[in-house]
């Protein structure tokens, strides 16, 4: 009774905001309808598509070859590649320049929605700022256009809002209403609130007492990494010379005749993997790099101020069984008052983000008080029956956010949410800030200046309704025709289909044959991901030139699991050393370089650090003795350590095999000391880190424990990693 006259409460209360906003939001939604239409006809004028994508050779062959182009875009993002894409669809001539890979920066380490940002529209009704409910209103048409221009690689997800006091029903009811109306016939779905049983039924990890209700809304959810991937292969399709591992050594300049000021005309540029310098020359050079906007800025002026604030954010991703499969939930008020997110995604969860200053590095780390932040807030929404492990972390990852200034805003102090389209004397085209979720609109505008600017000769966007890369044939059936006609795993199937689009054909016709009755194709990377080996080679047809592009960018294992990444590793190493000429030197490096990635970027550091030769061992003396019992049972020779022969000579007296080299990787899981052996004080230090929760899913623990109960029943010893983390 009282759930009820607290919702019908909420409607009267809500009635005046809700039509406060009513005005504002139809005229933009009748100007956007009509707008649409235009643009859609725009998207079918758009240049012809080429069915061939040109290899990354060619395309560095066409930016020392074609002469001048229109645009230049520097900077391998989302922003950048939807520059590249807005111009190349214009019929401009378009080239850009990455000195990474695609998406290696801020766009593939995001929280993976597609939203309009909820805490902004508070902020813009609370404090009358129209400026934010406009970028709002911008991000929810944004968000509609990425939802339908790449459906295999987005859709729309639930998100909870859990009520634990009953004034906050309105309150946010009112604020989640509004949201909705915002967005008018873009509203993905309604929103609607739940009852305290209903809330439980749908997320039952959720903390119990004192739960009053739950309100849901819809955003959208996308593979951040591919769909950046996807906006630079359209770009491709569509003319654009686009280039990874290309770095920018500094600008080309030119006098002006008429004003006699230098005029940026290109920049000197050096092939990272050859090491080659050549020169692209063009008429307008577009400036979207991200965090590093002011390094570019400063290329073309030692004096210019700085307009970029880096902000670091850090998300982790736990085991699947931590959210429900289809929906997530929303913190909107943390300890210090912050946003956290917690979200299923591909079959895992994330959470974050946290939000700090931090200097521009292109190699972000993850802290360990980062990490400890989002997994207190996460146990304050949980029941007490999850225990939220620290050990159960499986990736952790820090992305810097480009926050700006406005340099020609009077308040050059004042961050701007929305994002700046600034242009310098010499003609430099800068785009900073904004989110993910608008860089087609943020494309959109810096072409617009960059015509206006350098009297380019194009017409208006033709990127919405355009369809990128995968999306022109698919549909959510796809996979079955996958798995009919090629003997693909179900979960593989829906996963191509869910990556590539229609384009997950061309991956299937190259899935090797397993040699089994089923899957007849598609051998894995790693036995609990549907990743297969075909994607390793697909992947370097799509610029893939490092092994940490194919762990983190083509396929997404470093950012699900560091420990089944750094297994993949060697097999992936190999299969892209027969594709691209490694020698074994060569191979050798880039193993090295990717676990390097893995250690320090992933969180696979902070994972050791739970895990040191210092670790305090926290056990009971009855726990001591049990688990000396144990190791002893290993150590025959009371030698004080066990080594692979040890181990394979128990699992010998009970009839299970187990490869050398696997053991080799479940023993040096445990090895601290690196010297071959697993010494009592290291096994101690281990169970003390499980007990305490640390350390999860060690597969020498679950073996000898195993073989400890089976040495007279002689069953079966389970070495599969078991989802334990960092």
């Amino acid at each position: 009774m009282a759930f009820q006259k607290a919702v019908k409460g909420t409607a009267l209360i809500g009635g005046g905001a809700i039509a406060t906003v009513f005005g504002l939001s139809q005229f933009s939604q009748y100007r956007n309808k009509h707008g649409a239409l235009v643009q859609v006809q725009a998207a079918e004028d758009a240049p012809v598509r080429r069915d061939h994508l040109p290899t990354r050779e060619q395309q560095i062959l066409a930016l020392q070859t074609s002469g001048e182009f229109d645009v230049l875009v520097i900077g391998g993002g989302a922003t950048g590649c939807g520059c590249a894409l807005d111009a190349a669809t214009r019929g401009l001539k378009t080239a850009l320049l990455e000195r990474d890979d695609f998406s290696s920066g801020t766009s593939s380490r995001s929280t993976k929605l597609i939203h309009g940002g909820v805490r902004y529209l508070q902020k813009a009704i609370m404090k009358l700022d129209f400026e934010q409910y406009r970028m709002v209103k911008e991000a929810l048409e944004e968000r509609a256009h990425l939802l339908q221009s790449a459906p295999h690689l987005s859709a729309p997800l639930p998100i909870m809002l859990p009520i634990y006091k009953w004034w906050q029903l309105p309150y946010y009811w009112i604020g989640i209403k509004l949201y909705d109306l915002v967005a008018g016939s873009q509203c993905l779905k309604s929103s609607y609130v739940l009852t305290k049983s209903r809330a439980l039924e749908l997320f039952p990890m959720l903390r119990k007492d004192r739960l009053v209700g739950a309100i849901v809304y819809y955003d959208g959810q996308h593979n951040d990494a591919r769909m950046n991937l996807a906006i630079a292969l359209t770009a491709a399709r569509y003319g654009a010379a686009t280039a990874n591992y290309t770095e920018v050594r500094h600008l080309l300049k030119t006098t002006d005749t008429g004003s006699g000021r230098p005029h940026v005309c290109g920049v000197r540029c050096r092939d990272v993997l050859t090491g080659k310098e050549f020169d692209v020359r063009a008429k307008c050079v577009i400036n979207a790099t991200g965090p590093f906007t002011d390094s570019v800025r400063k290329m073309d002026d030692q004096e210019v101020p700085n307009i970029c604030q880096p902000s670091a954010g850090v998300h982790i991703v736990m085991p699947g069984y931590y959210s429900p499969d289809n929906m997530g939930l929303l913190d909107p008020a943390t300890s210090d008052g912050r946003v956290i997110f917690f979200l299923p995604w591909e079959k895992m969860t994330i959470a974050g983000t946290t939000d700090s200053p931090t200097d521009v590095t292109s190699h972000p780390i993850p802290t360990e008080e980062d990490i400890n932040f989002i997994l207190s807030e996460v146990r304050n929404y949980l029941g007490a029956d999850v225990e939220v492990r620290r050990g159960d972390v499986l990736a952790a990852w820090s992305g810097i956010r480009p926050l700006v200034t406005n340099p020609d805003s009077k308040d050059t102090q004042s961050i701007s949410r929305n994002h700046v389209v600034t242009i310098s004397e010499s003609g430099l085209v800068t785009i900073a800030g904004g989110k993910w979720t608008t860089y087609r609109a943020m494309a959109r505008d810096t072409i617009d200046a960059a015509i206006q600017e350098h009297n380019l000769k194009a017409g208006s966007s033709k990127t919405m309704g355009l369809q990128l890369e995968g999306a022109k044939d698919w549909s959510p059936t796809l996979y079955i025709r996958l798995v009919q006609d090629y003997g693909l795993e179900s979960e593989v199937a829906q996963h191509l289909a869910s990556t590539y689009g229609d384009k997950a054909f061309e991956v299937a016709k190259i899935a090797q044959v397993t040699g089994k009755r089923w899957p007849i194709v598609g051998k894995r990377l790693v036995s609990e991901f549907p990743y297969i080996e075909a994607e390793v080679v697909y992947g370097v047809k799509e610029y893939a030139r490092t092994a940490v592009d194919i762990i983190s960018r083509r396929t997404r294992l470093a950012f699900l699991n560091v420990q089944a990444a750094e297994e993949a590793l060697p097999r992936i190493v190999d299969i892209m050393g027969k594709e691209l000429n490694w020698c074994e030197q060569k191979k050798k490096e880039e193993l090295e370089t990717a676990k390097k990635f893995l250690y320090y970027e992933m969180g696979y550091k902070v994972k050791t650090d739970q895990l040191t030769d210092r670790s305090e061992i926290s056990l009971t003396p009855s726990d001591i003795e049990r688990y000396k019992k144990r190791f002893r049972m290993f150590d025959k020779d009371k030698k004080g350590f066990i080594t692979i022969l040890d181990v394979q000579r128990v699992l010998q007296s009970i009839s299970v095999q187990i490869a050398e080299n696997t053991l080799h990787e479940i023993l040096n899981e445990v090895d601290l000391n690196k010297n071959g052996q697993v010494e009592l004080n290291e096994f101690l230090q281990l169970m003390s880190a499980i007990q305490k929760g640390h350390v999860s899913g060690s597969r020498l623990a679950v073996l000898m424990k195993s073989a400890e109960e089976n040495l007279q029943q002689r069953q079966a010893i389970p070495v599969d990693r078991s989802g334990g983390g960092l």
